[in-house]
C-alpha cells in the first residue's frame, strides 16, 4: 500500500480520537454531575464550552495551517487534545472541567481541520472521493464505539477513565502523523488576517450559541434573538472585509472568489443539509432507545449498528458510484433514499418491532454515508492547495453549523408534538406541567406515582414526537435532493492521470498551475508534489 494511504489511516485514528471523546461525555454526564457536584447549567456547559470555542478555533487554525505547516498544526492540536483530557480526567471541580473541555474544544478543531486539509493535499481530484469516503466511514464508527467502549468504563472504573482512554489514542495518533502524514503549506506567507477570523469565528460563536439555547429557552428569548442577530451581523461584516481585501490587493483570511465554485458551493451546503438530517438521528435515536425501549448505554450503542453500518457502506462504496454514474445521481439518489429511511421510520410505533428500527436506520444511515461523503469531495474538488486549510475549515464550520440548528430545530418539533399527544388525565397541574418538560421527566413522575398508564401515555406521546420530528427530516433529505438535482453537475469532470515518470511533475503543474510546483520537495513520482509545498 503506497505510503499516502498509510498516512490517511494516521489522520483517520486522530479524527477517530475527537469522535470517540463526543460520545463518551453523552453518557457520562449523569456521573459527573454527582462526582463534580455540577448543576444543570454545568452540565450544559460540559458540551457548550467545548462546542463554542470549536467553532472559534475552527477558521484561524485552518489559516496557521496553510501558512505554518499543516502536519506541525495537527501535531501541536493532538498534543493539546491529551492534555486537555488528561486535565478533565484529574479535575475536582465543575469549573475546571468546563475549562478543560473548551481547551480540548480547540485542540479538536484542530485536528478534524488539518485532518480534512491533509486528505484534500495527500490525494488528487481522482483518488479524494475514496480517500473522503474512509475518512467519513471512520468519523462515523466513532458514534457506537463511544458509548460501547464509555459505558463499559463506567460500569467498571470512575468516571475519569472514559478520557484517560484519549491519552494512548493520541499517543498513537501522534507516532502516525509524525510517520505518515507528509507536511504541507500554502504558498502565501502574507500576515494572517486576525480582524476577519475574529469576526469569523464571533459570528459562529453566536450563531451556535443561539441554535443551541434556542431549545431551552425558545425561539423567541431575547437571549436567542440576540445571539442569533450578532452572529449574523458578525458574518456579514466578514464577508464585506474579506471582499475588501480582496480588491485592494490584501491578504484575505477567505477568498470570497471561492464561493464562486460551483462545486464549494454545492458540496459545502448538500454537506450542511445532510448534517442537519444526521443530528435529526443522533439526537432521536438514543432517547427512543433508552426510553421507550428500557435500555441502558450500552444496549442503545448496540441498537446504533445498522445506522453505522449503513453510513460505513454509503460512505465507502459513494466514489465507485461517482465515478460511474455521476456524483449528481449519487447525491440525488442519495437524498432520496435518506427521505425514504425516514419516512419509513415516521411509521414507529411503542410495539414495533427490530425488523422496523434494523430496515430504516440501515437505510437511513446508507443514504447518510453517501450524501455526506459525496457532498464534501465535491466541496474539496476546486480547492486550490494553498487554501487547503482555510477551505476545510470553513467546509467544517458550516457543515458543524447544521448540527446545533438541527438540534434545536428537531428538538422543538419533537417536544411540541409530544407535549400535544399527551392525555393527562388525572395529573394536578403541577404533575401535568413537569410531565410536559420532557419524556424522562414524565417517566419520573410516572414511575414516582406508579402509573403504568401514564408511563404508556409518555411513551406514545414520545413516539409520536419522534414521528413527527422524523418526517421534518424526510423534508428536508427530499430537499436535498432538489439542490443536488440543480446544483451538481451531471458528471464531475475527470482529467486523465498523468503517468509516473520524470515528466509527471511537468504534467501535473500544468493541470493545477505551475506556480505551485517550485516549492514542492518530494519525488517526482509522488502525486502531492505537484498540488502545493509538501515535505516528507
Amino acid at each position: 500500500m503506497e505510503r499516502r494511504w498509510w498516512g490517511l489511516a494516521g489522520v483517520a485514528i486522530a479524527v477517530f480520537a475527537v469522535g470517540i471523546d463526543g460520545t463518551v461525555l453523552a453518557i457520562a454526564l449523569p456521573t459527573l454531575a454527582g462526582a463534580l457536584h455540577a448543576s444543570a447549567t454545568d452540565l450544559v456547559w460540559f458540551s457548550s464550552a467545548y462546542l463554542l470555542t470549536w467553532a472559534a478555533a475552527m477558521l484561524p487554525l485552518g489559516a496557521l495551517g496553510d501558512r505554518y505547516g499543516r502536519r506541525r498544526v495537527m501535531l501541536a492540536s493532538l498534543t493539546a487534545f491529551g492534555l486537555a483530557s488528561a486535565w478533565a480526567a484529574s479535575s475536582s471541580s465543575a469549573a475546571e472541567f468546563v475549562a478543560a473541555r473548551a481547551v480540548g474544544g480547540i485542540a479538536g478543531a484542530g485536528i478534524v481541520v488539518m485532518a480534512m486539509s491533509a486528505v484534500t493535499v495527500m490525494f488528487d481530484e481522482h483518488e479524494r472521493p475514496r480517500a473522503v469516503g474512509i475518512w467519513a466511514a471512520v468519523n462515523f464508527l466513532a458514534l457506537p464505539v463511544g458509548p460501547l467502549v464509555g459505558g463499559w468504563l463506567l460500569s467498571r472504573y470512575s468516571w475519569s477513565a472514559v478520557f484517560w482512554v484519549n491519552v494512548p489514542v493520541v499517543v498513537v495518533a501522534l507516532v502516525a502523523t509524525l510517520l505518515l502524514v507528509p507536511e504541507s503549506r500554502g504558498e502565501g506567507r502574507g500576515r494572517i488576517d486576525w480582524l476577519g477570523a475574529t469576526a469569523f469565528s464571533a459570528g459562529l460563536v453566536g450563531l451556535v450559541y443561539g441554535f443551541a439555547e434556542a431549545g431551552a429557552h425558545g425561539w423567541g428569548s431575547l437571549l436567542v434573538l440576540g445571539s442569533l442577530a450578532a452572529g449574523a451581523v458578525s458574518l456579514v461584516g466578514f464577508a464585506a472585509w474579506q471582499r475588501h481585501l480582496v480588491r485592494g490587493g490584501g491578504d484575505p483570511l477567505v477568498d470570497v472568489r471561492l464561493f464562486r465554485s460551483r462545486a464549494f458551493v454545492g458540496g459545502t451546503t448538500l454537506a450542511f443539509v445532510a448534517s442537519l438530517t444526521m443530528v435529526g438521528l443522533v439526537f432521536l435515536l438514543p432517547q427512543y432507545f433508552q426510553a421507550v425501549l428500557g435500555v441502558d448505554t450500552v444496549g442503545a450503542g448496540v441498537r446504533l449498528l445498522p445506522l453505522i453500518g449503513g453510513l460505513v457502506l454509503g460512505a465507502v462504496s459513494a466514489d465507485a458510484l461517482a465515478r460511474r454514474f455521476g456524483p449528481r445521481l449519487v447525491l440525488t439518489t442519495g437524498f432520496v433514499v435518506l427521505a425514504g429511511g425516514f419516512a419509513l421510520g415516521a411509521a414507529t410505533r411503542p410495539g414495533s418491532g427490530v425488523a422496523l428500527l434494523v430496515t430504516w436506520t440501515l437505510l437511513a444511515g446508507a443514504g447518510l454515508g453517501a450524501t455526506l461523503s459525496t457532498g464534501t469531495a465535491g466541496a474539496l474538488s476546486d480547492v486550490p492547495t494553498e487554501q487547503a486549510g482555510v477551505a476545510s475549515a470553513l467546509l467544517q464550520a458550516l457543515q458543524d453549523a447544521g448540527g446545533p440548528f438541527g438540534a434545536a430545530v428537531l428538538g422543538t418539533v419533537s417536544l411540541a408534538a409530544y407535549a400535544g399527544a399527551l392525555e393527562l388525565t388525572g395529573l394536578d397541574t403541577q404533575a401535568a406541567e413537569i410531565v410536559r418538560q420532557g419524556v424522562f421527566d414524565g417517566i419520573g413522575v410516572a414511575r414516582e406515582l406508579g402509573s403504568p398508564a401514564l408511563l404508556d401515555d409518555v411513551r406514545t406521546a414520545f413516539v409520536q414526537g419522534v414521528d413527527a420530528a422524523l418526517l421534518v427530516c424526510g423534508g428536508v433529505a427530499l430537499a436535498g435532493a432538489v439542490i443536488a438535482l440543480t446544483l451538481v453537475p451531471r458528471r464531475r469532470p475527470v482529467r486523465e492521470a498523468p503517468e509516473a515518470g520524470p515528466d509527471r511533475t511537468a504534467a501535473v503543474a500544468a493541470s493545477v498551475g505551475a506556480r505551485d510546483v517550485p516549492h514542492a520537495t518530494g519525488a517526482p513520482g509522488d502525486p502531492a508534489v505537484a498540488r502545493g509545498a509538501v515535505d516528507d
